[in-house]
């Protein structure tokens, strides 16, 4: 891919989540590099307990792969393991990665839990913890240190919060996850307000459903929680989307891309919809 936006070139980003193969994080990485971006990729690196499975986290192995990808693709980029939860490993890998690459100018909260779905009857403080948790006070404590460092450089900055649909809007089985997204829209505008006179930009992309690793496992529940088959569950979603399909990564990735570049230098505040129609407040 030929870069579209020069003055991203030479910047430096780092995006959190980002350790899996296929996944939106992977996704916004590679496309940020392919604009001649500086790439940090960070994921946890490990397993953290039952509400965050080695099936669901990028392991370092995953983490070292992906940035090994970017490379041969021609771009610049590092893993660095993450916890969001642990603000002194915040400070350190936004430390590191200044010290490696000379500044820091793109934030990607794109770290989440996706995957702690049941009803609210059935579901555990610890799971309903963990997904607040990772989403939103992950999201604080990385725009936090990540802003501190931005509003120091003096040279402004920007900072994307990989939200969803939901939001916008509520879906069974999702309360905390969908309570959480609505918080970091919330997060996005009064970051907004707050660092605008430093140049700093915050926004939120907001997209429908995308068969990531995730997505596929998200896809499999729902069904069986709505007493669908997977064939009818996804061609009900299909058919509720104007432009006809789901969401792709690269979708979210080019909407990134443009929120970080000086296209995009007026807009803050925002909760994009890439949702090929399906959202549309």
């Amino acid at each position: 891919m030929s870069a579209r936006f020069p003055e991203l070139a030479g910047k430096v980003a780092l995006v959190t989540g980002a350790g899996r193969a296929k996944g939106l994080g992977e996704a916004m990485a590679r496309r940020l590099a392919a604009e001649g971006v500086k790439v940090v990729v960070t994921d946890i690196g490990r397993a953290r307990g039952p509400e965050m499975p080695v099936t669901a986290v990028g392991t370092e192995e995953e983490m070292a792969q992906v940035a090994a990808s970017i490379r041969e693709a021609g771009g610049e980029c590092t893993a660095m393991a993450l916890d969001v939860l642990d603000e002194h490993q915040v400070r350190a890998v936004i430390a590191a990665t200044v010290e490696r690459y000379g500044g820091l100018d793109i934030l990607v909260n794109n770290a989440g839990i996706g995957y702690l779905m049941k009803p609210i009857l059935e579901m555990s403080l610890s799971e309903w913890d963990a997904v607040l948790g990772v989403n939103l006070r992950g999201a604080f404590l990385c725009t936090k240190y990540a802003a501190e460092r931005m509003v120091a450089q003096g040279r402004g900055g920007r900072i994307v919060n990989i939200a969803s649909q939901a939001a916008k809007s509520g879906f069974p089985f999702a309360s905390a996850y969908c309570a959480s997204k609505h918080g970091m829209v919330g997060l996005t505008r009064v970051t907004a307000i707050e660092l605008g006179k430093h140049g700093i930009t915050c926004n939120a992309i907001c997209p429908n459903h995308v068969t990531t690793g995730l997505g596929a496992w998200q896809n499999e529940y729902f069904a069986k929680a709505l007493g669908l088959t997977l064939e009818a569950y996804l061609a009900a979603m299909k058919g509720r989307i104007p432009l006809g399909r789901p969401g792709l990564p690269e979708d979210t990735a080019n909407a990134c891309a443009w929120l970080c570049s000086d296209e995009a230098r007026y807009v803050t505040g925002e909760a994009m919809n890439v949702s090929g129609g399906e959202e549309y407040h």
